[in-house]
Order: structure tokens, then sequence, then C-alpha cells
């Protein structure tokens, strides 16, 4: 009888090198951002003028996108090390994406201002 495992090994080395891309990612957004912070004008119309730019809106779409994901690599391998029956781990891999799916759509309707 042939004993086979849930999760195969060969996911570590994607999975490590994609968190990384993503925290790249994120941590030039978010220096960018701050300089933005410091840099620009501080009215409510300057920004909202600054973020109708759709540049401004992609590059911040992508940057929740790179955090989405960075978060589901994280938290998957956390219930994947630490919780142990398969059931709860499958509920708690259920409710997280689930979770992070609706971040992101909800992201999409404030980033592009879609009703």
């Amino acid at each position: 009888m042939i004993d086979r495992k849930l999760a195969g090994a060969h996911y570590g080395l994607r999975d490590w090198i994609m968190q990384r891309i993503t925290a790249v990612i994120m941590l030039v957004y978010s220096v960018l951002f701050l300089i933005m912070i410091i840099c620009l004008p501080h009215t409510y119309q300057d920004w909202r003028c600054f973020f109708s730019l759709t540049w401004v809106r992609l590059v911040t779409q992508i940057f929740v996108l790179a955090l989405v994901m960075h978060a589901w690599i994280g938290i998957r391998d956390l219930w994947m090390d630490y919780i142990k029956p398969a059931g709860l781990r499958l509920f708690l891999h259920v409710a997280t994406i689930l979770w992070l799916l609706g971040s992101l759509i909800y992201s999409v309707k404030v980033i592009w201002g879609l009703a």
C-alpha cells in the first residue's frame, strides 16, 4: 500500500520565492506612499485628484493583490504547520480564502470606484 501525503514537498521553494516577491512589492509601494504623504499637499481634493490617476489606482491594486497573496501563503503555512485536525484545518483554509477573496473584491470596488 502506498501512503501519500496531502501536501507535497515541492511547494516550499515556489512559495518562499513568491512571498519574497510580494514582500518587495509591498515594501516599494510603502516607501513610495510614505514619500507621497510627506511631499504632497494634505488636502482632500489633492489626494482625491492624485488617486483618480489610472496608474496610481493600478499600482495600488497591485499592492493589494500582493498583500492578499502574501497573507495567503503565510496563513496557509501556519494552518498546515500548527493545526493538526484535518477538518479544522480545511475549515480555516476555506474561511481564510473567503476572507481574502472578499477583501480583494472589496478593494477593487474601493480603488476603482465601482458601485
